[in-house]
């Protein structure tokens, strides 16, 4: 399943760039082209990151990558009382 997260979010993110530069730089094409050409990338930048997010906590769970250093509940109730956050 990582696996395909991962070939996702590859081409996720070039059609993002794909797109995005058509939608920026090409003269002459349509404005329905145009909307299109933008659509297509926002939809490959929102799979993108999601994808990229998703791959961060499977990596993080299967201690790939080191933990974040995000506080517990009780951790952050006591840091909060004595007034160091």
């Amino acid at each position: 399943m990582t696996k395909l997260i991962a070939i996702v979010n590859v081409i996720a993110w070039a059609g993002f760039w794909a797109f995005g530069y058509l939608a920026l730089t090409v003269e002459g094409f349509s404005e329905a082209q145009m909307v299109t050409a933008s659509l297509l990338a926002a939809a490959g930048l929102i799979t993108g990151i999601l994808a990229y997010l998703r791959l961060a906590r499977v990596a993080e769970l299967s201690g790939y990558a080191s933990k974040t250093n995000q506080l517990d509940a009780g951790q952050r109730n006591r840091a909060q009382q004595e007034g160091s956050i």
